[in-house]
C-alpha cells in the first residue's frame, strides 16, 4: 500500500542545513553512502554469527557502486540487512537516529559489535548534495519481509511504495542534480572510492572491480606479519617512496581502541615537513589526514595510518573535536614511539647510529617540544664528533671530563656548523687535544640552546667563536712578549687599518702557532641569529642587526714583530694584508677589497 508523510525534523529548516552546509566537501556523499552499504552487510555477518540470521549469505557480499552517465545516475547496492518499509521510516525519516547506534547497543555484548561504522544516522542525506532525487529500494533480511521503496526530492517530502526487489539488501539511487556532473565520470568516482574506501572492511565493487584491501596489515597481529608485508603496505600507501628506515605497530584496547603502524622515514637535514602523510581512519574509513591534534606535532614527519573509533569526531566525519581521549592517544602514541627507538638502540646500537643520520633531525625536534618525549630520547639522543664517533649525552661528558673542563669547572662543548668553512679553528681545536662535535642540521641551533637548559654545568660553543684560549679558558695563562706601549700601538695600527667600527680590535697573548689575526663573531650574536634564520621567535629581530666581530690579533705572532719594525708607511699595510687574509679564510672577503688584497699582495711578493 502506497505512503506519502513529512520527514520527521525537530528543528525549522534544519533540512537545508544538512544538505547544504554539514558536509564541507561533496565528494563525502559517496564515502557515506558505501559505509552504510558495508555497516548493513557487517549487521547481516554479525547476525548470521551469532545465530538470529538462518539464511544463506551467499557468496558475493560485496558493495557494488556504478554509474550511468547518460540516465545520470549512481547506484550503490549491498547484499547487507536491508530494511522494512518501517525501518525506512524510523531510520530515514527520523533525521540523527542512527541504526548503527541502536544496533550497537542491541548488540553490545556480542562479538565484533563495535564494527559498525555508523555514528550519526546523518550520512545518508549527504546524497542531496549531488542529488536532485534519491531513492531507496530495499528487502528485509528478516523472514517474509516485503520489499520498499522510497523516494525523496530533497524537500521534507517523501513517498513509500511497494518494491518488486526480489533480493536481500538495499541499493541506492541517486538521480545527479545539473551542477554536480563531475559525479558522472567514472575516473571522478574512482579516485573517491580509492581515498575514503580503500581499506573498508567489505569489497567494494566499481566497473568490475574491487578497488580496496579489506583486511590491511594494522587489522592484523604484529605476530602474523613478516618485514615484508610491512614494507609491502608502505609501498601501498606510498608508491615510488624510498623504503622506510622502520616501524611502529600500534595496538591498545583500554582505555581507548587504536590501532595503526607508523613508518619512519628517511628524514634530511632539513626540516621536511611533510604534513598529511599520517592517515587517520575510524573503523577503517578514511577520516583525514590532517592529525595534528591526535599526534604531536613532532611525529608529523613519520608515515603511516592510525585507525581509532575513540576519536571523536563531528557530524559530518571531517574532523576531530577535542576529547580528553584525544590527549590520551597523543601521549600513548609519543611513549610508544620513545620506547620504539629506545628499544632498538638497545638491541642493535650499530644499526641505530647508521640510521642516525636519516633521524636525528625528527628526534631532536622532539626533544624539543615535548618534555616527556625528552625525558626518555637523552637515552637514546647522540652526539656526532667529527671523528664519525657516537655518544649519549652522559657518554660525552665522561669524553672531555678531563680535557674540556674550563677553570669555572664548566665543561666546554666544542661544535662546528660548517666543517670546510671552520676548518682553522677545529684545527686549533683539534691541536690542544680537544673534541669537536659536528651540530649541522638546521634545527641545532635551538637543539644547543636546549642542551645548555638541561645539561648541568655545560656550556656548548660554536668552534669558532672565539680564540681557543677563550673558548675554554683554563688557570695557566699564556704571557705575550709585547710590552704594554706596543700592545697600545698594535691596536691602533690595525683600528686604522680596518677603519670599521663594527670589528672590536683587542691583542692576545695567543700561541705563536695560532694565525697572527683571528676574527669571531660574538658567540651570543651569531647564535641569535642562527635562531633567526629558522624562526626562532622573538630573534627575528637579530637578523636585521648589523654583523660586528672581535678582532684578536696574536700578539706572539712572529708576523707582529715586522708589522711594529716596518716603516710608518708599511705598518698599516702589512697589517691589513693580516686581517684580509683572516678574512679570507672564513670566505668574508669579496669584491673590492677582495681586489685590493690580491694586489697588495702582488705588491709585497715584489718587494721580497
Amino acid at each position: 500500500m502506497a505512503e506519502k508523510g513529512t520527514i520527521s525534523i525537530h528543528t525549522e529548516n534544519i533540512f537545508p542545513i544538512i544538505k547544504k552546509f554539514l558536509y564541507s566537501d561533496h565528494e563525502i556523499f559517496l564515502r557515506e553512502l558505501v559505509s552504510n552499504a558495508v555497516d548493513a552487510t557487517q549487521k547481516l555477518k554479525r547476525l548470521s554469527a551469532i545465530g538470529e540470521y538462518k539464511g544463506e549469505l551467499g557468496e558475493d557480499l560485496k558493495v557494488k557502486v556504478s554509474v550511468d552517465k547518460e540516465a545520470r545516475k549512481i547506484i550503490i547496492s549491498d547484499r547487507g540487512i536491508g530494511m522494512t518499509a518501517e525501518e525506512i521510516k524510523k531510520y530515514i525519516n527520523q533525521i540523527a537516529f542512527s541504526g548503527a547506534t541502536e544496533f550497537v547497543e542491541k548488540y553490545k555484548d556480542k562479538p565484533d559489535a563495535n564494527q559498525i561504522i555508523g555514528q550519526f544516522g546523518l550520512g545518508f542525506y549527504s546524497a542531496f548534495m549531488v542529488a536532485d532525487t534519491v531513492e531507496i529500494n530495499t528487502k528485509s533480511f528478516q523472514e517474509g519481509a516485503e520489499a520498499a521503496r522510497w523516494v525523496c526530492d530533497g524537500s521534507t517530502e517523501f513517498e513509500i511504495t511497494p518494491s518488486d526487489k526480489a533480493e536481500r539488501g538495499t541499493d541506492i539511487i541517486l538521480n545527479v542534480a545539473a551542477d554536480s556532473d563531475e559525479f558522472l565520470e567514472p575516473a571522478r568516482l574512482r579516485t573517491i572510492l580509492t581515498k575514503y574506501c580503500k581499506f573498508l572492511p567489505v569489497e567494494v565493487e566499481f566497473e568490475g572491480e574491487v578497488i580496496n584491501n579489506p583486511n590491511p596489515i594494522w587489522t592484523k597481529s604484529p605476530s602474523e606479519l613478516t618485514d615484508e608485508d610491512y614494507t609491502k603496505f608502505y609501498n601501498e600507501l606510498y608508491p615510488f617512496s624510498e623504503p622506510p628506515l622502520f616501524w611502529i605497530h600500534l595496538n591498545v584496547d583500554y582505555p581507548f581502541n587504536l590501532t595503526g603502524i607508523l613508518y619512519f622515514p628517511k628524514i634530511k637535514n632539513e626540516f621536511e615537513f611533510t604534513k598529511n602523510k599520517i592517515q587517520l581512519y575510524s573503523k577503517q574509513v578514511f577520516i583525514t589526514d590532517e592529525v595534528k591534534d591526535v599526534v604531536p606535532e613532532f611525529l608529523m614527519l613519520l608515515h603511516g595510518v592510525i585507525d581509532s573509533p575513540d576519536i571523536p569526531l563531528n557530524v559530518s566525519r571531517s574532523f576531530l573535536q577535542a576529547d580528553s581521549n584525544v590527549k590520551k592517544i597523543n601521549t600513548y602514541i609519543t611513549k610508544k614511539v620513545a620506547d620504539k627507538l629506545n628499544e632498538i638502540f638497545k638491541k642493535d646500537r650499530a644499526g641505530y647510529e647508521a640510521k642516525w643520520n636519516d633521524i636525528n633531525v625528527f628526534v631532536k625536534y622532539g626533544m624539543l617540544s615535548d618534555e616527556k618525549f625528552y625525558d626518555k630520547a637523552k637515552d637514546f639522543g647522540l652526539l656526532q664528533n667529527l671523528e664519525g664517533k657516537y655518544f649519549t649525552m652522559e657518554e660525552y661528558k665522561a669524553f672531555v671530563q678531563a680535557n674540556q673542563t674550563a677553570k669555572n669547572e664548566n665543561q666546554v662543548w666544542l661544535y662546528t656548523t660548517d666543517q670546510e668553512k671552520q676548518h682553522a679553528f677545529i684545527e686549533a681545536a683539534q691541536n690542544r687535544g680537544y673534541d669537536v662535535l659536528k651540530l649541522d642540521s638546521v634545527i641545532d641551533s635551538h637543539f644547543i640552546g636546549m642542551l645548555e637548559q638541561k645539561l648541568e654545568k655545560t656550556t656548548l660553543k660554536r668552534v669558532d667563536a672565539d680564540t681557543i684560549d677563550k673558548l675554554i679558558e683554563k688557570e695557566e695563562t699564556k704571557d705575550m712578549v709585547l710590552s704594554e706601549d706596543e700592545k697600545t700601538k698594535l691596536k691602533e695600527i690595525f683600528e686604522k687599518a680596518i677603519n670599521n667600527t663594527n670589528m672590536m680590535v683587542s691583542v692576545e697573548p695567543l700561541s705563536p702557532e695560532d694565525q697572527p689575526v683571528i676574527i669571531t663573531m660574538p658567540e651570543f650574536m651569531r647564535r641569535m641569529k642562527d635562531m633567526a634564520k629558522t624562526g626562532g621567535g622573538g630573534m627575528m629581530f637579530m637578523g636585521n642587526m648589523p654583523d660586528s666581530y672581535n678582532v684578536s690579533v696574536n700578539g706572539n705572532h712572529p708576523i707582529i714583530q715586522r708589522i711594529l719594525k716596518a716603516r710608518d708607511e708599511s705598518k698599516e699595510k702589512i697589517a691589513r694584508q693580516a686581517f684580509d687574509l683572516a678574512l679570507l679564510s672564513q670566505n668574508m672577503l669579496s669584491g673590492a677589497a677582495l681586489t685590493a688584497f690580491v694586489k697588495r699582495s702582488v705588491e709585497l711578493i715584489e718587494k721580497e
